[in-house]
């Protein structure tokens, strides 16, 4: 039997813990292979959503542009935008997939010590609190001393510097003795629990979107700024004049790499998110894209009011007048407003030129194809001959047809009747 031993802890001992494999979260699909499915599935899902929409007619009053600015203004066919946004689907998932191959397998078990790693610090944070408030004068220990003594034991612990004398626990040494050592406020594992599964996580996703509006707004805008980078790769982009929800990815395949795959990879690197992390980030990511680009306006659309980069703000940069501001995408408006880069003339009155315009042209061409269609007529059958038997003779075959000079006269046909009576 093992046989109790006195070691002092001057802080609670950290829990041990065995590490294993983590299960994939859609088996038999790994983690790593479902976080590059998940936003091709968010892409087309969401883009035939309002595909549905646009060819039936739904919300127009919400709609930034008509369905003649769509045919008459735009200068690439639908089935050339799918096919270009498939090839940089194929080219981000091999990339992404060469990439995650080289990662290590993701192991799962010490959670409960990762927490109990912020308690601890927690509990250090402690320690200066009565130095510190002697510094400005303040009694931290006799302040303790009045707060226990009224039932505020808890608080009492945190002004003496996270001494918590009636919090013990009993381990068991590594020679198989038990010993008795300090234990964690219920407070303090609340607070590390939520640091380490709320706090951080959102941190990292917060870093990863910055570093992706970072890079995908100064490659935007050197790919307007550099004439060369814009004729040869993002010119192609700009063939919507008009954006609908999956020509979002429309773009030159050097382009796509550049500004979507590898803009999302590096955020992702940084950050140092988990596979299951970068599921919500890529996935998250591919719909706010989308979404900017619409062709919506909707008040109950939520990633329009989160921020104002949203698919008016960005409609502007696809317009000739507005080219050269609005880069920022996908999230934030922050770099066109530090740099100065934001549309801020009127827009109302040019978006209604365009729609205009757009629909003159239609019904011009409309007129046209009408006067260019020529008109024919239908030849009139002739009646099928008769056989008249007549009791002074033998039979004989008359016939019995309808005159057809007079329904060739006119400008129909472009025969002067004057050569049909010759």
């Amino acid at each position: 039997m093992a046989g109790n031993a006195s070691v002092v802890y001057d802080l609670p001992p950290l829990p041990t813990f065995t590490l294993s494999v983590r299960e994939p979260l859609l088996p038999p699909i790994p983690d790593n292979v479902l976080a590059l499915m998940l936003p091709i599935i968010a892409y087309w899902g969401l883009s035939m959503i309002y595909h549905f929409i646009d060819v039936n007619g739904y919300f127009e009053q919400y709609r930034l542009h008509t369905p003649a600015e769509v045919l008459k203004r735009n200068k690439v066919t639908r089935w050339e935008v799918i096919r270009d946004v498939v090839l940089q689907q194929i080219i981000q998932t091999i990339a992404g997939y060469a990439m995650s191959y080289f990662d290590a397998a993701e192991v799962v078990g010490r959670e409960e010590h990762d927490v109990a790693v912020w308690a601890t610090r927690l509990r250090l944070v402690q320690k200066a609190i009565p130095s510190t408030l002697a510094f400005v004068g303040v009694d931290a220990l006799g302040l303790s001393k009045s707060m226990y003594q009224n039932g505020h034991s808890m608080l009492a612990g945190v002004l003496a510097g996270g001494s918590y004398p009636g919090l013990v626990q009993s381990v068991v040494l590594d020679n198989g003795a038990q010993a008795m050592a300090p234990a964690f406020a219920s407070w303090e594992l609340s607070v590390a629990s939520f640091i380490y599964w709320y706090l951080i996580p959102g941190f990292q996703f917060a870093l990863a979107v910055s570093i992706l509006d970072t890079w995908q707004y100064f490659l935007h805008r050197a790919m307007h700024l550099n004439r060369w980078l814009y004729v040869t790769f993002h010119s192609r982009h700009h063939r919507l004049y008009v954006p609908y929800a999956f020509g979002a990815l429309y773009n030159h395949p050097v382009e796509g790499f550049l500004l979507d795959t590898a803009g999302t990879g590096v955020g992702y690197l940084v950050s140092g998110m988990t596979s299951r992390q970068s599921m919500l980030f890529f996935t998250f990511s591919t719909i706010k894209t989308v979404d900017d680009h619409c062709g919506y306006a909707f008040p109950w659309d939520p990633l329009q009011h989160v921020t104002s980069n949203n698919a008016a703000y960005h409609d502007i940069h696809h317009q000739s007048w507005g080219i050269k501001t609005n880069f920022s995408q996908p999230f934030f408006t922050f770099w066109d407003r530090l740099l100065n880069t934001q549309w801020k003339g009127e827009t109302k009155l040019r978006y209604e030129r365009a729609r205009e315009n757009a629909q003159k042209q239609l019904d011009s061409e409309i007129n046209q194809a009408k006067i260019e269609t020529p008109i024919l007529t239908i030849p009139q059958e002739r009646e099928p001959e008769r056989v008249v038997v007549s009791t002074d003779g033998p039979a004989t075959r008359t016939r019995f047809r309808r005159k057809t000079v007079d329904s060739l006269k006119g400008p129909s046909h472009g025969v002067p009747g004057s050569v049909l009576h010759k």
